[in-house]
This record gives structure tokens, C-alpha cells and sequence, in this order.
């Protein structure tokens, strides 16, 4: 396995322990939530952001859209089930007055999913046209995921207190969000590609003929300095001789 291949997979393991992280981070917030019977300051936007991004990504790594995604699915099918759980229970414990906004929330977030199923299924007929409209649907949506939490700014800058934005939802979203463009970026085998093309590109004979002219002119080379070296070593022979006999006359 080529280097930017195992990294890239090493990120997508620890991508998903993180992301498994992030499902869990409310839980402590609706354990007090829980013990509280009320949801006080705490806004369900991103409980049901979130609920949505996971259905569509659940959506996207079925065999009929996008193959061999079972990763996918497991991970955004464990998100499924835990923000379920939450946001029934901030339907339960939540004020009346807000009450039938969150309730209008998960209405149109449940319409919008099937109308997104049924779509994609009927007007798109191939795995690659179904994977790009879901995928993009996907992006859209995990971004809105990421950017929920920014509902209760006004709120914190309001009473000038982060009571009631969840800081471990914050922080492993940002931690998920981190390790998973690390993910899309980090692929060394194509970036040492690019860079030996692009510093060998000059020296790089195309022409076959003139690659095999090249060998030839080295070979000749290298055989007429041996030559040269075999014909000095033979002229130092004679004047070595031809002075040994001139001393055996004197």
C-alpha cells in the first residue's frame, strides 16, 4: 500500500471514531435535560440538522446509489438512531411555545428527505448520477450540520454566557470537521507525482531514436577512452624499455 493510501486510510478509522464522538457528545447535555424535564435555553436546530445529514448520508452509501459504502452507512445509521433519541426527548421536555417550531422543523426535514429518495431514484438511473446528486445534497447539508451550533451565538452574546452552547458538540464537530478535510486533502503519491514530472520534465528524452543515440554515443565514448588509456599504457612501455637498453649499453 502506497504511503499517501495507508494514511489516508488511518485518517478515515480515526475520521470515524471521532465522528462516533460527535454522535455522542449531546448526551451529557440531555442527561441534564432529562434530570432537569426541561430543555431551558438549549436550542434543537443542530439535533435536527444533524438528524437529517445522517439520513442522507445513510441514504447515499446504500448499495443503489453508491456502492460498497458500508462504512458509511454503519457510522450515519449509529448518528440516525442517537439524534432520534434526542430529539424525541427535546420534543418531550421542551417549552410549548417552541415546541411547534421543532415540530415544523422535523416535518420538513422528514418531507424533504423522501423527496430527495424518491427524486433521485426515479430521475437519475446510474450509480455515478445518483452518487453526485446525493453526495452534493450531502455537503450542503453538513455544512448546515456544522454551521446549527451558531444558533445560540445570539443567545451567548446576549446574557455574555456559554451556559447553553453544548462545548463538547463544538468541539468535536470541530475536531470531526478537521480530521475529515485532513482526509480529502492528504494524498502524498500524487503530490511526489507531480513534482518529479514537473523537475525531470526537461531532461526527459520522448524520442525513442534519439533515447537509443544517446546509449550509442556513451558506448563509444566509454570504448575510446579505454582505447586511450590501453595505447598510453603501451607507449610508457616502450620508453620504459628503450631506456633500459640504453643503460645496459653505457
Amino acid at each position: 500500500m502506497a504511503m499517501g493510501d495507508m494514511i489516508r486510510t488511518v485518517l478515515g478509522i480515526i475520521g470515524n471514531i471521532i465522528s462516533l464522538c460527535l454522535f455522542l457528545s449531546p448526551a451529557a447535555t440531555f442527561y441534564n435535560i432529562w434530570k432537569w424535564k426541561s430543555t431551558r435555553k438549549y436550542s434543537g436546530i443542530p439535533y435536527v440538522a444533524t438528524l437529517l445529514n445522517c439520513m442522507l448520508w445513510v441514504f447515499y452509501g446504500i448499495p443503489i446509489v453508491h456502492p460498497n459504502s458500508i462504512l458509511v452507512v454503519t457510522i450515519n445509521g449509529t448518528g440516525v438512531f442517537l439524534e432520534v433519541i434526542y430529539v424525541t426527548m427535546f420534543v418531550i421536555y421542551c417549552s410549548k411555545d417552541s415546541r411547534p417550531r421543532v415540530l415544523k422543523m422535523l416535518a420538513v426535514a422528514a418531507v424533504f428527505f423522501a423527496a430527495v429518495v424518491v427524486l433521485t431514484l426515479t430521475l437519475a438511473h446510474t450509480h455515478e448520477k445518483r452518487s453526485l446528486i446525493v453526495g452534493l445534497l450531502c455537503v450542503v447539508f453538513g455544512t448546515c450540520m456544522y454551521a446549527a451550533p451558531l444558533a445560540a451565538i445570539r443567545n451567548v452574546v446576549r446574557t455574555k454566557s456559554v451556559k447553553y452552547m453544548p462545548f463538547s458538540l463544538s468541539l468535536a464537530s470541530f475536531a470531526n470537521g478537521a480530521i475529515w478535510m485532513a482526509y480529502a486533502c492528504i494524498h502524498f503519491d500524487i503530490f511526489v507525482t507531480l513534482i518529479l514530472y514537473g523537475i525531470y520534465y526537461r531532461s526527459t528524452i520522448w524520442n525513442e531514436e534519439e533515447e537509443m543515440g544517446v546509449g550509442k554515443i556513451e558506448d563509444q565514448t566509454g570504448s575510446e577512452t579505454g582505447d586511450m588509456s590501453e595505447q598510453q599504457k603501451k607507449a610508457l612501455q616502450e620508453d620504459d624499455d628503450k631506456n633500459s637498453i640504453g643503460h645496459i649499453h653505457v
